[in-house]
């Protein structure tokens, strides 16, 4: 079967395309340079941290505990919560201590460095 050449008159189209040379020109804005970004501080947070696991006197259930962080007790529930967030586990606030369930030691030692904390003892 052969096809008929069609007229390019009748292509919508063809003129869309001519009516595109009859709209205004926009105006050329020079790109604004991009700023380098300032590079963020360093978090600063306590300047140490003991993370010791335990299981004696707690009826045989494993935690692992954050001491000598040297927070207030508004700041240790705020780190409490975030942490138990990041790690997807329980815990709460003991004294000067944050208590997690389970052995959280390998996993916690990042977000500890990353909230800012200097030396990290793990026991």
């Amino acid at each position: 079967m052969s096809k008929k050449p069609r007229d390019p008159e009748a292509n919508p189209f063809a003129r869309l395309a001519d009516l595109r040379e009859q709209l205004p020109s926009a105006p050329v804005e020079a790109a604004p340079q991009a700023a380098k970004p300032a590079p963020k501080p360093a978090p600063t947070g306590p300047a140490r941290a003991v993370v010791r696991y335990e299981r004696k006197g707690r009826r045989g259930k494993e935690v692992t505990l954050v001491e000598k962080l040297a927070l207030g007790a508004a700041d240790l529930e705020t780190w409490c919560r975030d942490l138990k967030r990041a790690l997807g586990c329980g815990g709460s606030v003991e004294g000067d201590a944050i208590l997690l369930a389970g052995d959280q030691r390998t996993r916690l030692v990042s977000l500890l460095e990353a909230r800012g904390v200097r030396k990290i003892t793990v026991s």
